[in-house]
């Protein structure tokens, strides 16, 4: 999905917020009807006009960043497939490993 920016929003707000109607305001934009009504909500609901710039989310891995520093410190050298075999004696649940070995 493409980054829409924060001018752009506020255009449509104002043409809604002009009388025209949701339709119509997307047509005009160039957008989708369901775009339009939720934005419209999410300043009816949440009163902000622009998108959430970051997510509030930690990496799954997270938890394990204490252990994966202090293995790389410990043997700078370390392969990835050499951690992958640490991890999986039992400290790690394969789902998180699997996220990890992706970055």
């Amino acid at each position: 999905m493409e980054l829409v920016s924060k001018e752009f929003r506020r255009d449509v707000l104002r043409a809604c917020d002009s009388g025209l109607g949701t339709r119509v305001v997307a047509v005009k934009f160039d957008g989708s009807e369901s775009w339009v009504r939720r934005i419209k909500q999410e300043r009816r609901e949440q009163g902000k006009t622009a998108a959430k710039s970051t997510r509030e989310r930690a990496a799954t891995w997270e938890a394990y960043a204490d252990w994966l520093r202090d293995k790389v410190a410990g043997q700078p050298d370390i392969y990835l497939h050499e951690l992958r075999a640490a991890a999986m004696t039992g400290r790690f649940p394969r789902s998180r490993w699997v996220g990890l070995a992706a970055h």
